[in-house]
C-alpha cells in the first residue's frame, strides 16, 4: 500500500480533487475507491446539495454543526434610503423602492459592502442558516467530513468553504467535487493540488470532459483523467487525451459486477481484487505528478 510522508514541520499536507463535467460519471466511487486504498487519508465530500459518500463509506457521524452566512439587516430608524447600499452592491441584492431598501438574501454573497459604505450606519449582519456540516469517521479511522445544504438555498459555495476548512494538515486530503463547471466545482478544484477528472465513455462524457479542461488549464491546477465505465469500441476520448497531451491515469471497466456492487454500496475498490491495485497504482501516479515540497511516495 502506498503512503505519503508529509513534512510534518512545515505543516504541509496534500489535497487532490476528484471532478467531472457532468454527473454520474463516478467521482464517488473515484473518490472512495482512492480513500480506501490510502493510509493516512481523509475524506471531505463538497457535493453539498447531494452528499451520497457517506452511502459508501458508512461513517459514525460524531459531531453536527449548523452553518450560517452573514446577510444585511437594516434599522429603519436609522435608514433614509438614501440608496448608497444599492449603488456599492456588485451582485444587485438591495433594491431601493424610495420608502424602503428591499433585501434579496438569495442574490446577497456576504461581501459586506454595504454595511461598510452606509453614511449613516444603518445595516448590521446577521445570521442566516444555509445547511449543516456533519463529521465523522469511518470503521478503518478515516476523517469523514460533509456538508448538508438547506433545501432552497441557492449558492452551494458558502458550505463548500466550510467543509474545505477542515482540510487536515500533514495527511492526504480527497475532495468529492460537485458536478459541472460552474463556482462549485470551481470552489473544489481551486483549493486542490491535483484534479483527477472522471469521465465516461460516451460523447456526452467527452463533451463535458473538454469543458473541465478548459477550467483547470484556467485555474492552472494540474490534473489527470479517469474513464469510468470504459469501453474500448468509443475511443474518442482516448483520441482526445492523446491529442491534447493529457494523462490517462485509470480505466474502470463496464462491467456489470461493478456496477452492481456499487448499487448495493460496496466500493469497487474493496470487493474487487483488481480494482484495488489499478487504485493504489493511480495513486501512485498521482504523487508522482504533484511537485509538492516535503512529500514523497515509498
Amino acid at each position: 500500500m502506498w503512503d505519503t510522508l508529509i513534512n510534518v514541520e512545515r505543516g504541509q499536507e496534500l489535497v487532490i480533487s476528484i471532478a467531472s463535467g457532468k454527473g454520474g460519471t463516478g467521482k464517488t466511487t473515484v473518490a472512495t475507491g482512492l480513500v480506501q486504498t490510502i493510509e493516512n487519508c481523509s475524506y471531505f465530500d463538497c457535493d453539498v446539495e447531494e452528499p451520497n459518500g457517506h452511502i459508501l463509506l458508512q461513517p459514525s457521524i460524531e459531531q453536527t454543526e449548523k452553518i450560517y452566512k452573514p446577510v444585511p439587516a437594516i434599522n429603519s430608524d436609522l435608514c433614509n434610503c438614501c440608496g448608497k447600499c444599492v449603488d456599492v452592491c456588485e451582485f444587485n441584492a438591495l433594491i431601493n423602492i424610495k420608502f424602503d431598501i428591499v433585501i434579496i438574501e438569495e442574490m446577497c454573497h456576504s461581501c459586506g459592502a454595504c454595511q461598510h459604505y452606509c453614511p449613516h450606519e444603518a445595516l448590521s449582519m446577521r445570521r442566516k442558516e444555509i445547511g449543516e456540516l456533519r463529521k465523522g469517521n469511518t470503521g478503518n479511522g478515516v476523517l469523514f467530513v460533509d456538508g448538508v445544504l438547506k433545501i432552497g438555498e441557492p449558492s452551494a459555495v458558502p458550505l463548500i468553504k466550510k467543509v474545505i476548512e477542515r482540510v487536515k494538515p500533514d495527511v492526504v486530503n480527497v475532495l468529492d467535487s460537485p458536478p459541472g463547471t460552474s463556482c462549485p466545482m470551481i470552489e473544489v478544484a481551486k483549493n486542490s493540488d491535483y484534479c483527477v477528472l472522471v469521465t465516461e465513455s460516451t460523447p456526452y462524457g467527452l463533451h463535458d470532459l473538454v469543458q473541465s479542461v478548459d477550467v483547470l488549464k484556467a485555474l492552472r491546477i494540474p490534473f489527470g483523467v479517469v474513464i469510468n465505465k470504459f469501453e474500448d469500441a468509443f475511443k474518442d476520448i482516448v483520441d482526445y487525451l492523446e491529442a491534447n497531451d493529457i494523462d490517462l491515469l485509470m480505466t474502470i471497466p463496464f462491467d456489470r459486477k461493478i456496477a452492481e456492487a456499487y448499487s448495493s454500496g460496496k466500493i469497487p475498490a474493496i470487493f474487487n481484487n483488481e480494482e484495488r491495485n489499478k487504485f493504489e497504482e493511480l495513486f501512485k501516479r498521482i504523487c508522482s505528478k504533484v511537485k509538492t515540497t516535503g512529500a514523497e511516495v515509498v
